[in-house]
């Protein structure tokens, strides 16, 4: 079983919390801050190209929860988008459902995972992470 790949990005105040294997390509990071958030570039975050608040603030609109932060040093301060007592699912246009909430998922090989926060189910069947969503629903040129 391979490890899932966890990148960080650090300036001193908070570190953003990257894993790609979440990520559904929704582009909302690098379209709500282009100096934070750059696919073009390497590293793809540049953790001093805005305030900690505007990178927090980006950071929280990430759908499927591939971006996340931690304050100051602390290992166990993970923080994602706050999300209310009531588990919502949201169509996303062309592209996964959005789960924001606490459920299980079950596999079709019985394993169960719980999934805290939210997370991206996949609806074009594409996925190379099913049932996650990997963002292979634009490649496919999946509509609905």
């Amino acid at each position: 079983m391979t490890h899932p790949i966890v990148k960080r990005y650090s300036n001193g105040e908070m570190t953003v919390i990257w894993q790609p294997d979440k990520c559904i390509h929704s582009q909302k990071c690098f379209h709500g801050l282009p100096d934070v958030f750059n696919p073009q570039q390497r590293p793809w975050v540049n953790i001093t190209g805005a305030d900690t608040a505007a990178i927090k603030a980006q950071v929280e609109a990430c759908p499927s929860g591939a971006l996340s932060y931690q304050l100051g040093d602390a290992a166990m301060n993970t923080v994602t988008a706050p999300v209310n007592s009531a588990t919502t699912v949201q169509v996303m246009p062309n592209g996964p459902l959005i789960v924001q909430g606490t459920i299980t998922v079950k596999l079709a090989d019985g394993t169960e995972t719980l999934k805290e926060q939210r997370c991206a189910l996949c609806r074009c069947g594409a996925s190379n992470n099913k049932p996650y969503c990997d963002g292979s629903h634009a490649k496919a040129g999946f509509v609905g």
